[in-house]
């Protein structure tokens, strides 16, 4: 069974949506940051940081992409992106036929059948990463709620 974390972003995010585009740079960001870690301490850090490829598959291209492992300790990271549309009246205009449509903005992160605790270690250390970059509220894997976002 898979098992899924999402990281929503709320009205007091940072950003208010992502799209995959901003989702593999964010993630690349993460990759060069650790890179230069490493090259500070001449070690191959990047590799240990962040051992995938980004995969794009043709049936999911502006829906979802997936990390591979490469190495056998790690598998696979599946991550979309999901914008819900809801509408909502708005109290400024006197006609009841005009709506305001907000888009938040979840992303999903899904461990899919055969990956390994290595895949749900990095896939939660990837959560809190985007979760605090984005100021979001992050739902891990084992069901937990952390809160970035600043919150009243």
């Amino acid at each position: 069974m898979s098992q899924r974390a999402y990281i929503k972003l709320v009205g007091s995010s940072a950003v208010q949506s992502v799209t995959l585009d901003d989702l593999k740079a964010q993630l690349n960001h993460y990759k060069e940051q650790f890179a230069q870690t490493g090259t500070q301490l001449d070690w191959s850090y990047a590799d240990a940081a962040f051992p995938y490829t980004v995969e794009q598959n043709s049936e999911g291209e502006d829906q979802w992409f997936y990390l591979k492992g490469i190495t056998p300790l790690y598998r696979y990271i599946a991550f979309g992106v999901e914008n819900t549309a809801s509408a909502i009246l708005d109290d400024s205009e006197a006609s009841e036929d005009s709506t305001q449509v907000i888009e938040p903005t979840t992303i999903q992160v899904i461990l899919p059948i055969g990956s390994t605790i290595g895949d749900k270690s990095k896939g939660n250390e990837f959560c809190k990463y985007l979760g605090k970059v984005w100021k979001a509220e992050v739902h891990l894997f084992n069901g937990r709620i952390m809160y970035f976002n600043p919150r009243k």
